[in-house]
């Protein structure tokens, strides 16, 4: 069985918008139901768990309705942090599988990622889409900052891909700031993580500028 945990707790704050950023329309589509529609057209029977706050449920369902979005999908209250928030979705993962959890505002992920991620997790336990970073980076120091190997970095996107049951008992642990997304939770439990190539497209679409190259990359 595959499972996909599709959290969606933003507030839209760096996007200065009045509504939640996965609710905004990219190519007159919310953003969410482009996410929805990635992981669906890999595989029809994938479960797919939303993860939202429960105070936007009632607007997501609304929203459904007058788009006449129809994709199967199951819903979990968001929590206090993205932590709380995977957690509240593992509830809901009722057999045994492999478990993917992705950005909601993340609804250019390539159908190739999707499915290599899921390969490798087969027999990886953990698996987490990377890009190499092309810009020059600096590294912050009590003296001013030092120029630092990119080669030595990756930035990483989602689905991060994992086993459940592994997946599952990473998640019993108390909860760090440390944890930063699921594979840094993963490690803690003692799991380590194998890197695969992601695809530039798949961004991470939190500020107006990201919705303008959401829309030409559209």
């Amino acid at each position: 069985m595959e499972y996909v945990l599709i959290v969606a707790g933003g507030k839209g704050l760096r996007m200065g918008a009045d509504i939640p950023k996965q609710f905004l329309p990219v190519g007159g589509k919310p953003v969410l139901m482009r996410t929805l529609e990635a992981f669906y057209a890999y595989n029809q029977d994938m479960r797919i768990i939303l993860v939202l706050p429960h105070g936007q449920q009632d607007y997501w369902k609304r929203l459904c309705g007058e788009y006449r979005f129809d994709i199967p999908h199951s819903i979990a209250d968001g929590g206090e942090t993205r932590f709380h928030s995977v957690r509240n979705g593992l509830a809901l993962v009722d057999e045994p599988g492999l478990v993917g959890v992705h950005d909601g505002v993340r609804p250019f992920v390539s159908q190739e990622v999707i499915a290599r991620c899921y390969a490798l997790a087969a027999t990886e336990l953990a698996v987490v889409p990377v890009v190499k970073v092309v810009e020059t980076v600096r590294r912050l120091t009590d003296a001013g900052s030092i120029t630092v190997n990119r080669d030595e970095y990756r930035l990483v996107q989602t689905p991060q891909v994992f086993d459940g049951e592994v997946l599952k008992q990473a998640y019993s642990q108390p909860y760090t700031s440390a944890f930063t997304d699921d594979a840094s939770v993963v490690e803690a439990w003692g799991v380590p993580v194998t890197l695969t190539e992601g695809n530039r497209e798949n961004i991470k679409i939190t500020t107006p500028f990201d919705l303008k190259v959401a829309a030409a990359l559209l």
